[in-house]
């Protein structure tokens, strides 16, 4: 589609996307660029727009579908000129944007803005399965509270201890940055730092060969078979020449930064989803503001998260099967 007509400010976006009608063109144009198919059965026999309702009539399944339909924005009440913005905000906003802010600033409940930043952090995830090379970091660190600053109040519902405020272990790789294209970011939330946990992952996301650093954490020991390991002993120095992972620590202070600053706190089984915003604003911060959202956009098809699997009550009131984490990936 022809993006020339968008808009390079929020100011400017928001008056861009105050129709409902320039956001539905601009999402079908997004969506199918060559002609519009049936979400449902792929058909291209397609009937006339119903512009009252912004629907179409497949006439291969015989059923009604809008642009919405399997994407990130199906079945919601709200409209695109709602949806649209609040994307803008949150693919471009440094720290990131919290649900009272949203709530505040597009007049939806604080319940609800926090559902529309989960489901577009959802087309923020990226999994693509190249892999990571050349120069590679590889560190791990922990997020979650402290015990002892955690009130006797929580504490106490939580069944006491520290054991049970344990905080989450992610394991992040940075490929440096080259002539050609600036240095990426890939996380995961892990189980632990053991090296049954962090090896596997590893080894699945850098190519063989590639140059690896890492810190002495014995849990990396074993990768010097496929490597060229490294390590930076942080008890003597924090850099040897090129020998360091201060393009990692660099990130984490951006990603502790942002969501003890604007989220304040977050449980375990979500954290993967803010990984993936911190990542994705990362990955493409060379890009300017018109640019990241529209590359957020187009991967909103595809998508969907419901309200009931994000609060964990799908299948008897299991958590997420994702809560272990995906891959955010350049």
């Amino acid at each position: 589609m022809d993006t020339e007509n968008i808009p390079e400010t929020l100011t400017g976006a928001i008056r861009y996307f105050a129709s409902a009608d320039t956001c539905h063109k601009f999402l079908t144009e997004m969506r199918w660029p060559t002609g519009v198919l049936c979400p449902l059965c792929g058909s291209a026999d397609i009937g006339k727009l119903v512009k009252s309702r912004r629907v179409w009539n497949c006439k291969g399944c015989r059923k009604q579908f809008s642009v919405k339909v399997g994407t990130i924005f199906e079945d919601s009440p709200l409209g695109l000129e709602k949806w649209l913005p609040a994307t803008w905000l949150i693919v471009n906003a440094k720290n990131g944007i919290s649900s009272c802010e949203l709530h505040r600033a597009l007049g939806v409940t604080q319940k609800t803005a926090w559902f529309m930043l989960h489901r577009i952090r959802l087309a923020m995830q990226n999994g693509s399965i190249e892999k990571l090379s050349g120069r590679v970091e590889a560190d791990e660190t922990f997020i979650g509270a402290k015990a002892r600053n955690v009130s006797s109040a929580r504490r106490k519902a939580k069944g006491g201890g520290d054991a049970a405020f344990r905080k989450t272990a992610v394991l992040g790789l940075l490929q440096r940055n080259t002539e050609d294209e600036s240095s990426r970011v890939r996380l995961k939330v892990v189980e632990s730092v053991r090296r049954y946990d962090l090896d596997p992952e590893v080894r699945k996301n850098v190519e063989k060969g590639s140059e690896l650093y890492t810190d002495k954490l014995r849990s990396y020991e074993t990768l010097a078979d496929e490597y060229v390991h490294q390590v930076i002993d942080h008890a003597e120095c924090y850099a040897k020449g090129h020998v360091h992972t201060n393009g990692l620590e660099n990130f984490w202070s951006l990603l502790k930064r942002g969501i003890r600053g604007t989220y304040v706190n977050v449980e375990p089984f979500h954290l993967f989803r803010y990984l993936d915003e911190q990542a994705f604003r990362f990955n493409e911060r060379k890009d300017n503001d018109k640019g990241r959202f529209l590359k957020a956009i187009a991967s909103f098809a595809g998508k969907r998260l419901m309200y009931s699997k994000l609060i964990g009550q799908e299948d008897g009131g299991s958590l997420p099967p994702e809560t272990t984490g995906t891959w955010q990936t350049a």
